[in-house]
C-alpha cells in the first residue's frame, strides 16, 4: 500500500521558532540591568532547539497509512522526545556557557531544560492534533474513492439485469410462429434482432433520451403482442416535448415486464397498462388483475430501477398501490442534466 508524507512546511517551522526565540529573550531585554550579548545567546538557544525539536517530531511521524489511522496518541514517541529534548538542551545550554562563561551554568541550564520539556510538549502535542486531523482526511479520502467505485460498480451490474426469461419466451413464441408459418414470423424476428440490439447499444450509456427508450419499448410490445396478442392494451400518452428528458436505459421495459409477471393477461381480459406525464414524473399505471397462483417476487425489477435513480439522482422512484391500481413514478430527468 502506498504511503502518503505528512508535512510541515518549513516556513511555519522557522518562523513559529523565531517567534519563541525572541518571545524568551523579552524578559531578559526587560531587566534593569540589560545585556545585549545574554539576550542574544538566550534568544538563539531556543530558537535552535525549537527547529531542531520541530524537525525532529515531524521525521519521527510514522508515515500514513489506513492500517494505521487508529494508532493515536503514542506516549512512546513523547517520552523518547523528552529525552532527545533534554539532551539536546543540555548540549546547547554547554554551548551558550562556552561562550558566555560569566552565566552561572546550574541555574541557566536548569531553566532551560524546564523551558525546554514545556516547548518539547507543547510543540508534540499540536503536531499530533494536525497529524490527527490529517489522518481523517485521508481517512475521509479513501471512504469517498471507495464508496464512489462502489457505486460505480454495482450500477454497472444493475445495466447488465434484462430479464433472460424474456429471450427464452421469445424464442419459443418464434419456434411457435415459424411452426405454424405466421406471416409475421420475419417481422418477429427483425422486432428481436432491434430490441438486442438497443439492449448491446444502451449499455454503454448511464441515460438515453426518452424517445430512444420509447422505441425500444415499442420493439418490446411488438413482441409481446406476438405472444400474448390482444391480452395486453398499452396505451401511451406522452408529449413530445418530453421526450428529449432522459431515463435510465430499459426502465420502462422492466415496468411492462414487471406488469406482465405479476398480473393474468387474457384476451378477454386485458392487461390495461397506461404510460403517461404527471407533472414531473413518467407514470406507468397498471389495472391490478392478481394470478390465481402468484409468481414469487424477488423485488430484482423494482429494486434495479430505484437503485440506478439513486445512483444517478439521489432521489428514489414512488410506488402506489390501491385496491384497483399500482403505479410507478419516475423523477424526470432533464435534459441539461450532468452527473
Amino acid at each position: 500500500m502506498k504511503k502518503k508524507t505528512f508535512k510541515i512546511p518549513h516556513k511555519v517551522i522557522w518562523l513559529s521558532s523565531f517567534f519563541l526565540g525572541v518571545l524568551t529573550s523579552i524578559p531578559k531585554i526587560a531587566e534593569h540591568r540589560f545585556n545585549l550579548y545574554e539576550a542574544l545567546a538566550d534568544a538563539a538557544v531556543t530558537f535552535l532547539f525549537a527547529v531542531l525539536i520541530w524537525y525532529y517530531n515531524v521525521f519521527t511521524l510514522p508515515a500514513y497509512t489506513s492500517r494505521d489511522v487508529a494508532s493515536g496518541f503514542s506516549m512512546i514517541r513523547l517520552i523518547k522526545g523528552l529525552f532527545f529534548g533534554i539532551l539536546l538542551m543540555f548540549l546547547l545550554s554547554c554551548l551558550q556557557q562556552y561562550l558566555l562563561s560569566s552565566i552561572h551554568f546550574g541555574p541557566v541550564m536548569l531553566m532551560f531544560e524546564v523551558r525546554g520539556i514545556l516547548v518539547n510538549i507543547t510543540f508534540y502535542m499540536f503536531l499530533n492534533l494536525l497529524y490527527q486531523n490529517y489522518q481523517n482526511q485521508q481517512v475521509g479520502i479513501e471512504l469517498e474513492r471507495t464508496k464512489s467505485d462502489n457505486l460505480g460498480a454495482q450500477y454497472e451490474l444493475l445495466k447488465q439485469q434484462v430479464n433472460p426469461h424474456f429471450l427464452f419466451n421469445s424464442l419459443n413464441t418464434l419456434k411457435y410462429m415459424v411452426e405454424s408459418n405466421d406471416k409475421h414470423s420475419v417481422e418477429f424476428i427483425l422486432k428481436l434482432s432491434d430490441f438486442y440490439r438497443f439492449t448491446l447499444e444502451s449499455r454503454k450509456h448511464d441515460l438515453i433520451k426518452l424517445a430512444e427508450e420509447l422505441d425500444i419499448l415499442e420493439a418490446y410490445l411488438f413482441l409481446l403482442k406476438a405472444r400474448f396478442e390482444e391480452g395486453i392494451d398499452l396505451s401511451i400518452d406522452i408529449d413530445k416535448s418530453y421526450q428529449q428528458s432522459l431515463i435510465p436505459p430499459f426502465t420502462l421495459q422492466l415496468l411492462i415486464e414487471n406488469c406482465i409477471k405479476h398480473n393474468v393477461l387474457s384476451i378477454h381480459k386485458p392487461l390495461q397498462i397506461r404510460l403517461y406525464m404527471d407533472g414531473n414524473f413518467i407514470v406507468v399505471e397498471n389495472k391490478i388483475q392478481p394470478k390465481r397462483t402468484p409468481e414469487a417476487s424477488t423485488g430484482i425489477g423494482l429494486e434495479n430501477i430505484n437503485q440506478r435513480y439513486s445512483h444517478l439522482l439521489n432521489k428514489e422512484i414512488i410506488i402506489t398501490k390501491t385496491d384497483t391500481h399500482f403505479s410507478i413514478k419516475l423523477p424526470l430527468i432533464h435534459e441539461d442534466y450532468h452527473h
